[in-house]
């Protein structure tokens, strides 16, 4: 085995402000935390990581019983936000979900930050400002619960991320660098 090491940004942004929410895009809408839902969210992960740079920062990534005990791990956390922590799913035209694609949850982080975890979108459902309307629906939620900065950890070689999380305003604040073990051919 030999050590691989993966560029990491720590990004925060301050959401003392009014956070602006989008509607959904067309086709979608985005669904509150319920935890009938944790197998929902363990899933989209699943799908959304699993292909992905992440999945190699993040074993845990590469299978769903792995995405499913980060759910648990996530959710029965006594700083777990339950109204930071959504799904984005698709509609039919009568409003039934047929889908879910996306999912973002959040915590409390030493009582006075809120920490995004693990935003992820479907790769058939990108490019559709899904992404952008599950971040600002969880950085209201941690508004709302009186959380004033806001952080998040991101792969550096995650471009379209990083992007996404600039645009919105959120700021490097440090880089580390994760080591992970990998097989040697």
């Amino acid at each position: 085995m030999a050590l691989t090491y993966f560029k990491r940004f720590r990004m925060e942004i301050d959401v003392a402000g009014r956070v602006l929410v989008p509607p959904p895009p067309q086709g979608y809408r985005f669904v509150p935390w319920d935890r009938s839902l944790l197998g929902a969210h363990a899933e989209v992960k699943y799908r959304s990581f699993r292909h992905e740079i992440d999945a190699a920062v993040f074993p845990c990534f590469c299978d769903l019983s792995g995405c499913y005990r980060l759910m648990e791990e996530i959710v029965y956390r006594k700083d777990f936000l339950p109204e930071c922590t959504w799904l984005a799913a698709r509609v039919d035209a009568g409003g039934q979900v047929q889908e879910y694609c996306g999912t973002v949850q959040g915590v409390r982080e030493h009582g006075r930050l809120g920490a995004v975890q693990n935003l992820g979108i479907a790769p058939e459902h990108r490019g559709r400002s899904i992404g952008t309307g599950l971040l600002l629906r969880a950085l209201q939620g941690f508004r709302k619960q009186g959380l004033r900065r806001v952080y998040l950890e991101v792969t550096a070689d995650n471009f379209g991320a990083v992007r996404l999380y600039r645009r919105l305003g959120f700021k490097v604040v440090k880089t580390t660098y994760r080591a992970v073990e990998a097989a040697v051919s």
